[in-house]
């Protein structure tokens, strides 16, 4: 049974966020789906991916192609994920089922601190996920690092 990672980003953004938390991923030996809400936002972050340091180049692509099965990382906004996710990161706000919690190694859900809605939304996944009993760990950055603030 896997852990809900709720990341509550206040100093750095999604973009400088997200590399940091697929590379240790990658590194623990997982596929990983990166679950979106808007086509045009999973897009733009496939670009950031894409113009990262040349030394740290993470292997992904965007969900739509004919290889998405063999992807170590796919950005999508459906539900499934044909690479076989080991670990599921949403972001903006995109929902997560108690039972992916429940089959995946880890579930992490970023959420920027700068708005308000995400805030919220987060704060009802939270209630959700715990809810249906859910294993969950709430870290902030606020401090300048990451801190674990909360666990259920």
């Amino acid at each position: 049974m896997g852990a809900a990672y709720f990341y509550h980003l206040t100093q750095r953004p999604l973009e400088a966020t997200l590399p940091v938390l697929l590379e240790k991923s990658l590194a623990a030996g997982w596929r990983v789906a990166v679950r979106g809400t808007d086509p045009a936002r999973m897009d733009w972050l496939d670009q950031r991916l894409w113009l990262g340091p040349e030394e740290g180049f993470l292997p992904h692509g965007l969900a739509g192609g004919k290889h998405d099965a063999l992807q170590p990382v796919l950005l999508t906004v459906q539900t499934t994920m044909p690479n076989d996710a080991a670990c599921l990161m949403a972001v903006d706000g995109a929902e997560v089922a108690p039972d992916e919690v429940s089959r995946l190694d880890r579930v992490c859900i970023l959420f920027d601190g700068h708005d308000a809605m995400a805030v919220e939304a987060a704060r009802g996944q939270w209630r959700a996920l715990t809810g249906a009993g859910c294993k969950a760990q709430y870290w902030s950055e606020e401090s300048g690092r990451w801190e674990k603030k909360a666990e259920a």
